[in-house]
């Protein structure tokens, strides 16, 4: 499901997880070359990405029941 980003916070090995509006987080690595995310290293890009839809895995297994 689509879901805002609400926020941001680190976990305990220092990368980011963007906060959802169901209350979810989801990392948002950036490890080039697979993740292209240089936007998360920095506390500009990381307000520009307020409020943008994110999509949220773990709302998906609840609504199927796989969780």
């Amino acid at each position: 499901m689509e879901r805002r980003i609400v926020g941001f916070h680190q976990d305990d090995h220092g990368d980011w997880v963007a906060e959802l509006e169901c209350g979810h987080g989801q990392h948002v690595r950036h490890q080039p070359p697979w993740v292209e995310r240089p936007w998360v290293l920095t506390p500009d890009g990381r307000r520009r990405w307020l409020g943008q839809v994110f999509h949220c895995r773990r709302c998906d297994e609840e609504r199927r029941g796989t969780l």
